[in-house]
C-alpha cells in the first residue's frame, strides 16, 4: 500500500469521528442532551474539562443517531494538536476528551488510541482506492471484498493490531495483494485430520489431491522424506497443512521451535498458488484456481474483540458440523427445492495442539488456538450463468460518486426500488428464519458472513453462509430437531434460550445490518425508512403464514416484540476487557446495554404491496462436491 494522502486521511478521520460519536451514543456510552438554546435537532455532549461536543442529528430505529453532515463541533476549538493542523478536531481528539466519563485508565487510552490510528490508516487506504457505484457493481467478489468498509457498527474495526505497516501493505484485504501459503507437515502427536464424512467422504488424501498440483505433491513429499530419513519419524506419520506467511514468522517459527528441533513440525517448501484475503482477513481465496477451496487459517492479530487463532476443538468439528448443517437442507424440500440456501461446507480441517501451552490451561486464549487450518467452499462454485456473488456488507457501500451500490443495482436490475428490495429480503430471510424456527438454528449472518447471489439483473436470488464451528448456536436440550448431531459437533456448539438465540436476526441482521441499510435506502432509492420495516415485516410475516404449524416457536422467538435487548460491541471492545489477556475468549452472547425498540412490531402494512418475489430455481442436486461425494 502506497503512502495515505493528506485527503484521504482527513476524510478518514471524519468518517471514524461520526461513527464514534453516533454508535458511542446509540450504546449510550456517551449520552447526548439537548441543545436548548439551538434548532430542535440540536445536542452536545458535556465532557470533562468544559469541552463540548455540538451537533444536530435525526433520531432513526432502535433509536439510532444520525449526524446531519457538517455540523459536529467542538468548543473550544482544537487548539493544533497532532492531526488538528487544519482546525478540525478527529476522532483521536474526541476519544481523549471522552477518556474520564469513559473510566479508561493510561494503559486502556494508549491501546485505544493505537487501535485507532491503526484503523484510520486502513479506512485512508480504502478511500484513496473508492471507485464509483458503477466501478464497484462491475467487480467480482473477490475484487469487492478489497473495497469493504469493515463492521459498521465498531468504530474500531480494521486495527489488525500486531500486522507492521509492512504486514498490512502485504496481507490487509484493502491492499488487494496476492498471498502465497507456507505448507508444513505436522506429525500425527500433536495434530489431527478432519473430512467431510460419508460416502465415500474427504480423506486427506483426496483434499490435497485437489488443492496441490501433483508437481507440488511430489516437491513437498520428497521434502518430507529427506528430513525423515535424518530422525525417528515416518513420512506417513504426518498431516500437511498450509500457514500464513505472516503467522510462520510470527508465531510457528518461534512458539513452535521445541517441535520444529524435533522434527514434529517440517517446512515443506511455499505453494506456488496466489491466494488473497477476504474481509475477515484469515480466510483467503484462491485467485490462480477459483474452484479450489477457501483456506481459513489462524494470524496471531487481535482485530475487532478477538485475536483471530483457530480454537482446537472447534477446529477439529469444522466438518462434522458442515455435514450435519447440509443434511438439515437437503432432507428439508422447502430449503432444498424452493430456496436457493448454501451454508459454505467446512469441508477439511487440521488442528494443532500445542502440548506446551495445553498445561498452561489459564493461558491468554490466543496460546490455545496457534496453529489449524480449514477449507471452505468457495462460493464461486454455487454460481449459475451470469450470476454474481457479493457480502451483505456490500450493501451499504457508497463510490466515490456519492452513488449507493444498492441504487447502482437497482437500476440495473429495472425493478422499482420496493420490487427489489422485496426480492432482497425474499432471498435473505426465510432460510434463516427456517432453519431458527424449523430446526432450532441460528447462524451468525451478518454482513461478511452472508453472501448474497445476484441473478444476470442483479437481483437477488439466494445467500451462503459461512462460519459455523464457533458461529453456529442451538436450543438448549436433547430436541427431536438435533438427533442427527455428531458428537463432535454436539460437543462445541453452544446452546442459548430462545429469546437469545433471536439475535441471530434482531442483532446481527435487523440492528447489526438494516439500522444502516434502512437510511441508505430512504436516501437513495427513496423509500422512506417506515416502508422498509413495512417490507422486512410483510416477508417475515409471509413465513408466518406459509407454516402456522410453527406457531409455538414463532412465540417462543418473539421476533416482533415491541423491544429487545441493545447489543453493545463498543462497549464490549472498550470497557468490557477488549484489550486485555483473558484466559477465555468470550463464549457468551455479546454484551447488552439496555434494550431498544424494534421497529417491526409497529410496522405498518404496506400501503401498495411489493412486487411478489419470484420463487428461486430448485436447487441443482449436486450444489457442491462434497455433497455429491
Amino acid at each position: 500500500m502506497s503512502a495515505v494522502s493528506r485527503d484521504a486521511w482527513l476524510e478518514a478521520g471524519r468518517r471514524l469521528l461520526t461513527r464514534a460519536v453516533e454508535e458511542f451514543a446509540y450504546e449510550e456510552l456517551l449520552v447526548p442532551q439537548p441543545d436548548p438554546a439551538a434548532s430542535p435537532d440540536a445536542y452536545r455532549l458535556d465532557l470533562e474539562g468544559g469541552v463540548c461536543w455540538t451537533f444536530r442529528a435525526a433520531r432513526g430505529s432502535f433509536g439510532s443517531w444520525r449526524l446531519v453532515p457538517g455540523t459536529l463541533r467542538r468548543r473550544p476549538a482544537p487548539g493544533g494538536g497532532p492531526g488538528e493542523e487544519t482546525g478540525e478536531a478527529g476522532p483521536e481528539r474526541l476519544l481523549l476528551d471522552a477518556r474520564e466519563v469513559l473510566g479508561w485508565d493510561g494503559p486502556t487510552t494508549a491501546e485505544v488510541l493505537r487501535e485507532l490510528t491503526a484503523t484510520r490508516r486502513a479506512e485512508a487506504h480504502v478511500i484513496s482506492r473508492d471507485l464509483p457505484a458503477a466501478g464497484l457493481a462491475d467487480l467480482d467478489y473477490l475484487e469487492l471484498e478489497s473495497h469493504q468498509d469493515g463492521h459498521p457498527c465498531m468504530l474500531l474495526n480494521k486495527g489488525r493490531l500486531g500486522f507492521s505497516a509492512s504486514d498490512a501493505a502485504a496481507y490487509a484485504p484493502e491492499a488487494a495483494g496476492e498471498v502465497r501459503l507456507r505448507w508444513a507437515a505436522v506429525h500425527t502427536t500433536l495434530a489431527s485430520y478432519s473430512g467431510y464424512p460419508g460416502a465415500p467422504g474427504l480423506d486427506a488424501d483426496t483434499l490435497l489431491s485437489e488443492e496441490l498440483d501433483a508437481a507440488v505433491r511430489e516437491r513437498f513429499t520428497a521434502t518430507l522424506a529427506d528430513a525423515c530419513a535424518q530422525g525417528p519419524h515416518s513420512p506417513g506419520d504426518f498431516v500437511w497443512l498450509p500457514v500464513h506467511p505472516f503467522h510462520w514468522d510470527e508465531a510457528v517459527a518461534t512458539l513452535f521451535a521445541p517441535y520444529l528441533a524435533d522434527s514434529r513440525i517440517v517446512p515443506l517448501g511455499e505453494g506456488p498458488d496466489r491466494y488473497r484475503p477476504l474481509q475477515s482477513i484469515r480466510t483467503l481465496a484462491n485467485l490462480d484456481h477459483p474452484g479450489r477451496r477457501n483456506v481459513k487459517v489462524p494470524l496471531l492479530i487481535r482485530n475487532t474483540l478477538v485475536w483471530r487463532g483457530l480454537s482446537t476443538e472447534p477446529t477439529r468439528a469444522a466438518p462434522d458440523i458442515s455435514a450435519w448443517l447440509h443434511a438439515i437442507r437437503d432432507g428439508d424440500p422447502y430449503l432444498r427445492e424452493e430456496l436457493r440456501f448454501h451454508p459454505l461446507g467446512e469441508v477439511a480441517s487440521v488442528a494443532v495442539r500445542h502440548p506446551l501451552y495445553e498445561s498452561v490451561t489459564d493461558a491468554p486464549y490466543r496460546y490455545h488456538e496457534l496453529l489449524g487450518a480449514v477449507w471452505r467452499e468457495p462460493v464461486t462454485a454455487l454460481l449459475r450463468e451470469g450470476e454474481r456473488a457479493r457480502t451483505m456488507a456490500a450493501l451499504l457501500k457508497t463510490g466515490s460518486d456519492g452513488k449507493a451500490l444498492v441504487a447502482e443495482l437497482v437500476e440495473r436490475s429495472g425493478l422499482p426500488p420496493r420490487a427489489w428490495l422485496a426480492r432482497f429480503l425474499a432471498a435473505l430471510l426465510p432460510g434463516l428464519l427456517h432453519c431458527l424456527y424449523r430446526h432450532g438454528i441460528a447462524f451468525c449472518p451478518h454482513g461478511e458472513n452472508t453472501v448474497l447471489l445476484h441473478d444476470a439483473s442483479e437481483v437477488p436470488v439466494g445467500i451462503a453462509l459461512k462460519d459455523f464451528a464457533e458461529d453456529v448456536n442451538l436450543l438448549p436440550g436433547r430436541r427431536p430437531e438435533y438427533a442427527g448431531l455428531p458428537p463432535r459437533a454436539d460437543a462445541v456448539l453452544l446452546r442459548w434460550p430462545a429469546h437469545e438465540l433471536a439475535h441471530s436476526l434482531l442483532s446481527a441482521v435487523f440492528a447489526g445490518h438494516f439500522r444502516f441499510l434502512a437510511p441508505l435506502v430512504e436516501e437513495h432509492l427513496g423509500v422512506p425508512e417506515a416502508d422498509f420495516w413495512s417490507l422486512v415485516r410483510a416477508e417475515t410475516v409471509r413465513y408466518h403464514a406459509r407454516f402456522p404449524e410453527l406457531a409455538d416457536r414463532f412465540e417462543e422467538f418473539d421476533l416482533l416484540a415491541p423491544s429487545f435487548d441493545r447489543v453493545a460491541l463498543n462497549r464490549e471492545q472498550l470497557l468490557g476487557g477488549g484489550f486485555h489477556d483473558r484466559a477465555e475468549r468470550d463464549e457468551g452472547f455479546d454484551v447488552v446495554h439496555g434494550t431498544v425498540p424494534n421497529p417491526l412490531a409497529d410496522a405498518a402494512p404496506l400501503t401498495e404491496p411489493a412486487e411478489p418475489a419470484e420463487p428461486a430455481e430448485p436447487a441443482e442436486p449436486a450444489a457442491s462436491t462434497e455433497e455429491s461425494r
